[in-house]
Protein backbone atom coordinates (compact mmCIF):
# COMPACT_ATOMS: atom_id res chain seq x y z
CA UNK A 1 0.00 0.00 0.00
CA UNK A 2 2.85 2.40 0.92
CA UNK A 3 4.66 1.57 -2.32
CA UNK A 4 1.53 2.37 -4.36
CA UNK A 5 1.01 5.62 -2.47
CA UNK A 6 4.59 6.73 -3.13
CA UNK A 7 4.19 5.88 -6.80
CA UNK A 8 1.03 7.90 -6.98
CA UNK A 9 2.52 10.98 -5.28
CA UNK A 10 6.09 10.96 -6.54
CA UNK A 11 6.14 8.50 -9.43
CA UNK A 12 4.72 9.26 -12.86
CA UNK A 13 2.36 12.00 -11.78
CA UNK A 14 3.13 14.02 -14.92
CA UNK A 15 1.15 11.43 -16.91
CA UNK A 16 -2.16 12.46 -15.34
CA UNK A 17 -1.87 16.08 -16.47
CA UNK A 18 -4.22 17.17 -19.21
CA UNK A 19 -2.97 17.99 -22.72
CA UNK A 20 -3.10 21.66 -23.67
CA UNK A 21 -5.99 21.07 -26.11
CA UNK A 22 -8.41 20.10 -23.32
CA UNK A 23 -10.39 22.56 -21.26
CA UNK A 24 -10.10 21.64 -17.57
CA UNK A 25 -13.34 22.24 -15.66
CA UNK A 26 -12.75 22.34 -11.88
CA UNK A 27 -15.06 20.89 -9.27
CA UNK A 28 -16.12 24.39 -8.16
CA UNK A 29 -17.75 24.84 -11.58
CA UNK A 30 -19.27 21.43 -12.41
CA UNK A 31 -20.05 20.28 -8.79
CA UNK A 32 -19.80 16.55 -9.59
CA UNK A 33 -18.50 15.03 -6.36
CA UNK A 34 -16.22 12.00 -6.30
CA UNK A 35 -18.74 10.26 -4.03
CA UNK A 36 -21.18 10.19 -6.97
CA UNK A 37 -18.85 7.72 -8.70
CA UNK A 38 -19.40 4.03 -7.95
CA UNK A 39 -17.07 2.22 -5.57
CA UNK A 40 -15.72 -0.02 -8.34
CA UNK A 41 -15.00 2.83 -10.77
CA UNK A 42 -13.12 4.74 -8.05
CA UNK A 43 -11.08 1.66 -7.22
CA UNK A 44 -10.18 1.19 -10.90
CA UNK A 45 -9.09 4.79 -11.51
CA UNK A 46 -7.20 4.94 -8.19
CA UNK A 47 -5.47 1.63 -8.86
CA UNK A 48 -4.38 2.53 -12.40
CA UNK A 49 -3.19 6.00 -11.40
CA UNK A 50 -1.21 4.49 -8.54
CA UNK A 51 0.66 2.46 -11.16
CA UNK A 52 1.42 5.60 -13.17
CA UNK A 53 -1.33 5.35 -15.79
CA UNK A 54 -3.98 7.85 -16.79
CA UNK A 55 -7.49 6.73 -15.87
CA UNK A 56 -10.84 8.54 -16.13
CA UNK A 57 -14.54 7.86 -15.80
CA UNK A 58 -15.89 8.54 -19.28
CA UNK A 59 -18.94 8.72 -21.51
CA UNK A 60 -22.56 8.50 -20.43
CA UNK A 61 -21.80 8.35 -16.71
CA UNK A 62 -20.19 11.81 -16.70
CA UNK A 63 -22.96 13.18 -18.89
CA UNK A 64 -25.71 11.77 -16.64
CA UNK A 65 -24.09 13.13 -13.47
CA UNK A 66 -23.97 16.61 -15.01
CA UNK A 67 -27.67 16.22 -15.85
CA UNK A 68 -28.45 15.15 -12.25
CA UNK A 69 -29.30 11.63 -13.41
CA UNK A 70 -28.17 8.38 -11.83
CA UNK A 71 -25.85 6.59 -14.28
CA UNK A 72 -26.73 3.01 -15.17
CA UNK A 73 -23.05 2.02 -15.07
CA UNK A 74 -19.58 3.56 -14.96
CA UNK A 75 -16.99 3.00 -17.71
CA UNK A 76 -13.30 3.82 -17.39
CA UNK A 77 -10.81 4.81 -20.13
CA UNK A 78 -7.04 4.58 -19.66
CA UNK A 79 -3.72 4.64 -21.51
CA UNK A 80 -2.89 1.20 -20.06
CA UNK A 81 -3.16 -1.73 -22.47
CA UNK A 82 -5.55 -4.61 -21.68
CA UNK A 83 -2.61 -6.74 -20.52
CA UNK A 84 -1.37 -3.97 -18.22
CA UNK A 85 -4.86 -3.50 -16.76
CA UNK A 86 -5.09 -7.24 -16.19
CA UNK A 87 -1.81 -7.20 -14.24
CA UNK A 88 -3.05 -4.40 -11.95
CA UNK A 89 -6.36 -6.10 -11.05
CA UNK A 90 -6.39 -9.76 -10.13
CA UNK A 91 -10.17 -10.14 -10.46
CA UNK A 92 -10.43 -9.12 -14.11
CA UNK A 93 -10.72 -10.65 -17.55
CA UNK A 94 -10.03 -9.51 -21.11
CA UNK A 95 -13.04 -9.80 -23.40
CA UNK A 96 -13.79 -9.14 -27.07
CA UNK A 97 -11.96 -9.69 -30.31
CA UNK A 98 -12.51 -6.57 -32.40
CA UNK A 99 -12.59 -4.34 -29.31
CA UNK A 100 -10.48 -5.80 -26.53
CA UNK A 101 -11.84 -4.55 -23.20
CA UNK A 102 -11.23 -5.52 -19.60
CA UNK A 103 -13.95 -6.30 -17.09
CA UNK A 104 -12.83 -5.65 -13.51
CA UNK A 105 -15.00 -7.22 -10.80
CA UNK A 106 -15.75 -5.77 -7.36
CA UNK A 107 -18.43 -7.89 -5.70
CA UNK A 108 -21.63 -7.43 -7.71
CA UNK A 109 -20.20 -4.52 -9.70
CA UNK A 110 -18.33 -4.99 -12.98
CA UNK A 111 -16.41 -2.00 -14.35
CA UNK A 112 -15.67 -1.98 -18.08
CA UNK A 113 -12.21 -0.55 -18.81
CA UNK A 114 -11.08 0.41 -22.33
CA UNK A 115 -7.72 1.54 -23.66
CA UNK A 116 -7.63 4.94 -25.42
CA UNK A 117 -8.30 4.50 -29.13
CA UNK A 118 -7.81 6.72 -32.13
CA UNK A 119 -9.56 7.51 -35.37
CA UNK A 120 -8.01 5.74 -38.36
CA UNK A 121 -6.91 8.10 -41.13
CA UNK A 122 -9.23 8.17 -44.14
CA UNK A 123 -6.44 7.03 -46.50
CA UNK A 124 -5.85 3.77 -44.65
CA UNK A 125 -9.28 3.15 -43.12
CA UNK A 126 -11.18 0.06 -44.26
CA UNK A 127 -14.63 1.18 -45.43
CA UNK A 128 -17.38 -0.14 -47.68
CA UNK A 129 -18.61 1.66 -50.78
CA UNK A 130 -20.88 3.87 -48.65
CA UNK A 131 -18.12 5.01 -46.28
CA UNK A 132 -19.04 2.72 -43.35
CA UNK A 133 -16.01 1.84 -41.25
CA UNK A 134 -15.26 -1.88 -41.28
CA UNK A 135 -12.26 -1.70 -38.95
CA UNK A 136 -11.67 0.92 -36.27
CA UNK A 137 -9.68 -0.45 -33.37
CA UNK A 138 -6.23 1.03 -32.87
CA UNK A 139 -4.82 2.35 -29.62
CA UNK A 140 -4.25 6.11 -29.31
CA UNK A 141 -4.00 8.88 -26.75
CA UNK A 142 -6.62 10.66 -24.68
CA UNK A 143 -7.27 13.43 -27.20
CA UNK A 144 -7.66 10.92 -30.04
CA UNK A 145 -10.01 8.85 -27.90
CA UNK A 146 -12.20 11.91 -27.34
CA UNK A 147 -12.28 12.67 -31.09
CA UNK A 148 -13.51 9.20 -32.04
CA UNK A 149 -16.51 9.34 -29.68
CA UNK A 150 -19.88 10.15 -31.23
CA UNK A 151 -21.33 13.17 -29.40
CA UNK A 152 -19.72 16.02 -27.49
CA UNK A 153 -21.79 15.18 -24.40
CA UNK A 154 -20.22 11.70 -24.37
CA UNK A 155 -16.61 12.89 -24.77
CA UNK A 156 -15.96 14.15 -21.24
CA UNK A 157 -13.29 12.65 -18.95
CA UNK A 158 -13.74 12.83 -15.16
CA UNK A 159 -10.80 12.26 -12.84
CA UNK A 160 -12.08 11.12 -9.42
CA UNK A 161 -8.69 11.91 -7.84
CA UNK A 162 -8.76 15.64 -8.69
CA UNK A 163 -12.52 15.90 -9.35
CA UNK A 164 -11.72 17.69 -12.63
CA UNK A 165 -13.44 17.22 -16.01
CA UNK A 166 -11.36 17.30 -19.21
CA UNK A 167 -13.33 18.62 -22.18
CA UNK A 168 -11.95 18.49 -25.74
CA UNK A 169 -15.08 19.32 -27.77
CA UNK A 170 -17.10 21.80 -25.69
CA UNK A 171 -19.32 19.01 -24.42
CA UNK A 172 -19.80 20.68 -21.04
CA UNK A 173 -21.21 23.83 -22.70
CA UNK A 174 -23.48 21.70 -24.92
CA UNK A 175 -24.89 19.87 -21.91
CA UNK A 176 -25.55 23.15 -20.14
CA UNK A 177 -27.26 24.41 -23.34
CA UNK A 178 -29.30 21.17 -23.52
CA UNK A 179 -27.92 20.46 -27.01
CA UNK A 180 -26.84 17.13 -28.51
CA UNK A 181 -24.08 17.72 -31.08
CA UNK A 182 -22.07 15.20 -33.07
CA UNK A 183 -18.27 15.46 -33.07
CA UNK A 184 -16.79 16.33 -36.47
CA UNK A 185 -18.54 16.48 -39.85
CA UNK A 186 -22.03 14.95 -39.36
CA UNK A 187 -22.23 13.48 -42.85
CA UNK A 188 -18.83 11.79 -42.56
CA UNK A 189 -19.60 10.43 -39.09
CA UNK A 190 -22.98 9.04 -40.22
CA UNK A 191 -21.36 7.38 -43.23
CA UNK A 192 -18.75 5.82 -40.95
CA UNK A 193 -21.50 4.34 -38.79
CA UNK A 194 -25.15 4.85 -39.86
CA UNK A 195 -26.36 3.63 -36.47
CA UNK A 196 -25.26 7.01 -35.10
CA UNK A 197 -28.41 8.46 -36.68
CA UNK A 198 -30.54 6.20 -34.47
CA UNK A 199 -28.37 6.96 -31.45
CA UNK A 200 -28.83 10.69 -32.04
CA UNK A 201 -32.60 10.31 -31.99
CA UNK A 202 -32.60 7.90 -29.01
CA UNK A 203 -30.30 10.03 -26.84
CA UNK A 204 -32.08 13.29 -27.61
CA UNK A 205 -35.41 11.69 -26.62
CA UNK A 206 -34.00 9.95 -23.55
CA UNK A 207 -32.13 12.99 -22.25
CA UNK A 208 -34.64 15.61 -23.32
CA UNK A 209 -31.93 17.37 -25.33
CA UNK A 210 -32.41 19.22 -28.61
CA UNK A 211 -30.58 17.88 -31.65
CA UNK A 212 -28.14 20.45 -33.00
CA UNK A 213 -29.37 21.73 -36.40
CA UNK A 214 -26.20 20.65 -38.22
CA UNK A 215 -26.34 17.24 -36.51
CA UNK A 216 -29.92 16.62 -37.63
CA UNK A 217 -29.66 18.03 -41.15
CA UNK A 218 -28.01 15.10 -43.05
CA UNK A 219 -30.21 12.37 -41.54
CA UNK A 220 -33.01 12.70 -44.11
CA UNK A 221 -30.68 12.19 -47.08
CA UNK A 222 -28.52 9.49 -45.47
CA UNK A 223 -31.21 7.31 -43.86
CA UNK A 224 -30.95 4.72 -46.67
CA UNK A 225 -27.50 3.81 -45.30
CA UNK A 226 -29.24 2.01 -42.44
CA UNK A 227 -30.05 -0.75 -44.93
CA UNK A 228 -26.32 -1.63 -44.98
CA UNK A 229 -26.11 -2.21 -41.22
CA UNK A 230 -26.04 -5.91 -40.18
CA UNK A 231 -29.46 -7.10 -39.00
CA UNK A 232 -28.18 -8.24 -35.60
CA UNK A 233 -26.68 -4.83 -34.84
CA UNK A 234 -29.82 -3.04 -36.01
CA UNK A 235 -31.89 -5.28 -33.77
CA UNK A 236 -29.69 -4.49 -30.77
CA UNK A 237 -30.01 -0.75 -31.39
CA UNK A 238 -33.79 -0.94 -31.77
CA UNK A 239 -33.98 -2.98 -28.57
CA UNK A 240 -32.03 -0.27 -26.72
CA UNK A 241 -34.46 2.29 -28.12
CA UNK A 242 -37.57 0.35 -27.11
CA UNK A 243 -36.20 -0.40 -23.63
CA UNK A 244 -34.76 3.08 -23.02
CA UNK A 245 -37.64 4.11 -20.76
CA UNK A 246 -38.53 6.76 -23.37
CA UNK A 247 -39.73 4.59 -26.23
CA UNK A 248 -42.78 6.74 -27.01
CA UNK A 249 -40.66 9.90 -27.39
CA UNK A 250 -38.16 7.97 -29.52
CA UNK A 251 -40.89 6.66 -31.81
CA UNK A 252 -42.32 10.16 -32.26
CA UNK A 253 -38.89 11.58 -33.15
CA UNK A 254 -38.16 8.77 -35.60
CA UNK A 255 -41.50 9.38 -37.27
CA UNK A 256 -40.84 13.15 -37.45
CA UNK A 257 -37.50 12.45 -39.17
CA UNK A 258 -39.15 9.95 -41.55
CA UNK A 259 -36.97 7.12 -40.27
CA UNK A 260 -39.58 4.46 -40.94
CA UNK A 261 -41.50 3.22 -44.01
CA UNK A 262 -39.15 0.38 -44.81
CA UNK A 263 -36.01 1.79 -43.20
CA UNK A 264 -36.69 0.16 -39.84
CA UNK A 265 -38.95 -2.91 -40.12
CA UNK A 266 -39.72 -2.91 -36.40
CA UNK A 267 -41.10 0.62 -36.74
CA UNK A 268 -43.22 -0.46 -39.69
CA UNK A 269 -44.80 -3.07 -37.43
CA UNK A 270 -45.47 -0.44 -34.77
CA UNK A 271 -46.75 2.38 -36.95
CA UNK A 272 -48.37 0.76 -39.97
CA UNK A 273 -51.20 -1.24 -38.38
CA UNK A 274 -54.37 0.82 -37.90
CA UNK A 275 -56.08 -1.77 -35.71
CA UNK A 276 -53.11 -2.48 -33.49
CA UNK A 277 -51.38 0.90 -33.19
CA UNK A 278 -53.24 1.87 -30.00
CA UNK A 279 -52.44 -1.52 -28.45
CA UNK A 280 -48.74 -1.23 -29.37
CA UNK A 281 -48.48 2.35 -28.11
CA UNK A 282 -50.06 1.33 -24.80
CA UNK A 283 -47.54 -1.52 -24.57
CA UNK A 284 -44.67 0.92 -25.08
CA UNK A 285 -46.14 3.31 -22.52
CA UNK A 286 -46.49 0.44 -20.05
CA UNK A 287 -42.87 -0.64 -20.66
CA UNK A 288 -41.61 2.93 -20.23
CA UNK A 289 -43.39 3.22 -16.89
CA UNK A 290 -42.05 -0.12 -15.65
CA UNK A 291 -38.49 0.96 -16.49
CA UNK A 292 -38.95 4.27 -14.68
CA UNK A 293 -40.34 2.38 -11.67
CA UNK A 294 -37.30 0.05 -11.86
CA UNK A 295 -39.53 -2.98 -12.38
CA UNK A 296 -38.39 -5.92 -14.53
CA UNK A 297 -39.20 -5.77 -18.23
CA UNK A 298 -39.30 -8.49 -20.85
CA UNK A 299 -38.28 -7.99 -24.50
CA UNK A 300 -40.38 -11.04 -25.32
CA UNK A 301 -43.49 -9.32 -23.90
CA UNK A 302 -42.83 -6.27 -26.08
CA UNK A 303 -42.28 -8.33 -29.22
CA UNK A 304 -45.45 -10.30 -28.49
CA UNK A 305 -47.33 -7.00 -28.34
CA UNK A 306 -45.79 -5.76 -31.61
CA UNK A 307 -46.91 -8.88 -33.49
CA UNK A 308 -50.18 -9.65 -31.71
CA UNK A 309 -52.52 -8.13 -34.29
CA UNK A 310 -50.73 -9.94 -37.08
CA UNK A 311 -51.33 -13.15 -35.16
CA UNK A 312 -55.03 -12.25 -34.72
CA UNK A 313 -55.48 -11.53 -38.45
CA UNK A 314 -53.83 -14.80 -39.50
CA UNK A 315 -55.70 -16.74 -36.81
CA UNK A 316 -59.11 -15.45 -37.93
CA UNK A 317 -58.31 -16.12 -41.58
CA UNK A 318 -57.51 -19.75 -40.81
CA UNK A 319 -60.63 -20.14 -38.65
CA UNK A 320 -62.73 -18.77 -41.49
CA UNK A 321 -61.19 -21.40 -43.74
CA UNK A 322 -62.55 -24.12 -41.45
CA UNK A 323 -59.68 -24.82 -39.05
CA UNK A 324 -60.48 -25.44 -35.40
CA UNK A 325 -59.68 -22.48 -33.11
CA UNK A 326 -56.74 -23.93 -31.17
CA UNK A 327 -55.08 -25.46 -34.22
CA UNK A 328 -55.62 -22.23 -36.18
CA UNK A 329 -53.97 -20.17 -33.41
CA UNK A 330 -50.95 -22.48 -33.17
CA UNK A 331 -50.44 -22.37 -36.94
CA UNK A 332 -50.91 -18.59 -37.01
CA UNK A 333 -48.24 -18.09 -34.32
CA UNK A 334 -45.69 -20.15 -36.25
CA UNK A 335 -46.57 -18.46 -39.54
CA UNK A 336 -46.24 -14.90 -38.17
CA UNK A 337 -42.96 -15.61 -36.41
CA UNK A 338 -41.47 -17.15 -39.53
CA UNK A 339 -42.70 -14.32 -41.74
CA UNK A 340 -41.26 -11.65 -39.43
CA UNK A 341 -37.99 -13.45 -38.78
CA UNK A 342 -36.24 -12.00 -41.82
CA UNK A 343 -37.56 -8.50 -41.16
CA UNK A 344 -37.15 -8.07 -37.42
CA UNK A 345 -34.38 -10.62 -36.73
CA UNK A 346 -36.04 -11.48 -33.40
CA UNK A 347 -33.86 -14.15 -31.74
CA UNK A 348 -35.50 -17.55 -31.43
CA UNK A 349 -34.87 -17.57 -27.68
CA UNK A 350 -37.92 -15.32 -27.29
CA UNK A 351 -40.27 -17.61 -29.25
CA UNK A 352 -41.39 -19.79 -26.34
CA UNK A 353 -42.42 -16.88 -24.11
CA UNK A 354 -44.19 -15.08 -26.96
CA UNK A 355 -46.17 -18.19 -27.87
CA UNK A 356 -47.17 -18.77 -24.26
CA UNK A 357 -48.44 -15.19 -23.90
CA UNK A 358 -50.48 -15.55 -27.09
CA UNK A 359 -51.82 -19.07 -26.49
CA UNK A 360 -53.05 -18.20 -22.98
CA UNK A 361 -55.27 -15.35 -24.19
CA UNK A 362 -58.25 -17.55 -25.29
CA UNK A 363 -58.10 -19.36 -21.95
CA UNK A 364 -59.01 -16.16 -20.09
CA UNK A 365 -62.48 -16.44 -21.63
CA UNK A 366 -63.02 -19.82 -19.95
CA UNK A 367 -64.41 -18.89 -16.55
CA UNK A 368 -66.18 -22.08 -15.55
CA UNK A 369 -65.21 -25.24 -13.71
CA UNK A 370 -61.60 -25.63 -12.59
CA UNK A 371 -60.11 -23.92 -15.65
CA UNK A 372 -59.55 -20.49 -13.99
CA UNK A 373 -57.87 -22.16 -10.99
CA UNK A 374 -55.52 -24.11 -13.25
CA UNK A 375 -54.73 -20.97 -15.25
CA UNK A 376 -53.76 -19.07 -12.08
CA UNK A 377 -51.20 -21.75 -11.26
CA UNK A 378 -49.28 -21.41 -14.54
CA UNK A 379 -45.82 -19.76 -14.35
CA UNK A 380 -46.62 -17.39 -17.22
CA UNK A 381 -49.99 -16.28 -15.79
CA UNK A 382 -48.83 -12.84 -14.62
CA UNK A 383 -47.37 -11.85 -17.99
CA UNK A 384 -50.41 -13.16 -19.84
CA UNK A 385 -52.69 -11.27 -17.43
CA UNK A 386 -50.79 -7.99 -18.06
CA UNK A 387 -51.15 -8.68 -21.78
CA UNK A 388 -54.91 -9.19 -21.29
CA UNK A 389 -55.24 -5.84 -19.48
CA UNK A 390 -53.55 -4.04 -22.39
CA UNK A 391 -56.04 -5.67 -24.77
CA UNK A 392 -58.88 -4.40 -22.58
CA UNK A 393 -57.38 -0.93 -22.31
CA UNK A 394 -56.91 -0.64 -26.07
CA UNK A 395 -60.57 -1.53 -26.69
CA UNK A 396 -59.84 -4.83 -28.42
CA UNK A 397 -61.97 -6.73 -25.89
CA UNK A 398 -64.51 -5.81 -23.21
CA UNK A 399 -62.89 -4.43 -20.06
CA UNK A 400 -65.26 -6.58 -17.97
CA UNK A 401 -63.05 -9.61 -18.67
CA UNK A 402 -59.97 -7.90 -17.26
CA UNK A 403 -61.91 -6.69 -14.21
CA UNK A 404 -63.16 -10.23 -13.54
CA UNK A 405 -59.63 -11.66 -13.56
CA UNK A 406 -58.30 -8.77 -11.46
CA UNK A 407 -60.78 -9.66 -8.72
CA UNK A 408 -60.66 -13.42 -9.14
CA UNK A 409 -56.92 -13.81 -8.53
CA UNK A 410 -57.10 -12.10 -5.11
CA UNK A 411 -60.56 -13.32 -4.03
CA UNK A 412 -61.24 -15.75 -1.20
CA UNK A 413 -62.25 -19.33 -2.00
CA UNK A 414 -65.87 -18.55 -1.18
CA UNK A 415 -65.90 -15.50 -3.46
CA UNK A 416 -64.21 -17.45 -6.26
CA UNK A 417 -66.89 -20.10 -6.03
CA UNK A 418 -69.52 -17.37 -6.45
CA UNK A 419 -67.69 -15.81 -9.41
CA UNK A 420 -67.27 -19.02 -11.41
CA UNK A 421 -69.67 -19.23 -14.32
CA UNK A 422 -71.55 -22.35 -15.36
CA UNK A 423 -69.17 -24.65 -17.15
CA UNK A 424 -70.53 -24.55 -20.69
CA UNK A 425 -67.46 -26.07 -22.29
CA UNK A 426 -68.02 -29.45 -23.92
CA UNK A 427 -67.03 -32.31 -21.68
CA UNK A 428 -64.27 -34.56 -22.89
CA UNK A 429 -65.68 -37.99 -23.63
CA UNK A 430 -63.95 -40.61 -21.61
CA UNK A 431 -62.58 -43.46 -23.62
CA UNK A 432 -64.45 -46.64 -22.68
CA UNK A 433 -62.09 -49.40 -21.65
CA UNK A 434 -62.93 -52.71 -23.24
CA UNK A 435 -63.72 -55.40 -20.68
CA UNK A 436 -61.57 -58.50 -21.05
CA UNK A 437 -63.27 -61.61 -22.40
CA UNK A 438 -63.40 -63.93 -19.41
CA UNK A 439 -65.15 -66.83 -21.14
CA UNK A 440 -61.92 -68.40 -22.29
CA UNK A 441 -60.32 -67.91 -18.90
CA UNK A 442 -63.28 -69.49 -17.19
CA UNK A 443 -63.22 -72.41 -19.60
CA UNK A 444 -59.63 -73.12 -18.71
CA UNK A 445 -60.25 -73.13 -14.99
CA UNK A 446 -60.33 -76.61 -13.49
CA UNK A 447 -63.77 -77.92 -12.44
CA UNK A 448 -64.04 -79.18 -8.92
Amino acid sequence: MIKKLLKRVFGKSAKVKSPDSATVIPFEVHKVDREGISYGARRVTDGLQAEGFKAFVVGGAVRDLLLDRQPKDFDVATDATPEEIRRVFRRSRIIGRRFRLVHVMFGDETVEVSTFRRMIEAEVAQTDEHGRLLRDNEFGDQEQDAARRDFTANALFYDPATQEIFDYHKGYADIRANTLRIIGDPEVRYREDPVRMLRAVRLSAKLGMQLDVATAAPIAQLKELLANVPEARMFDEMLKLLLSGHALECIKKLREMDLHHGMLPMLDVILEQPLGERFVMLSLQNTDQRIRDEKPTSPAFLFAALLWHEVIATWKTREAAGERAVAALNTAMDEVLERQRAQLAIPRRYDTVMKELWSLQPRFEQRGGQRPIRLLALPRFRGAYDFLLLRCQSGEIDSELGEWWTEFQVATEERRAEMLQPDAAPKKRRRRTKKPDTSTVQAELPID
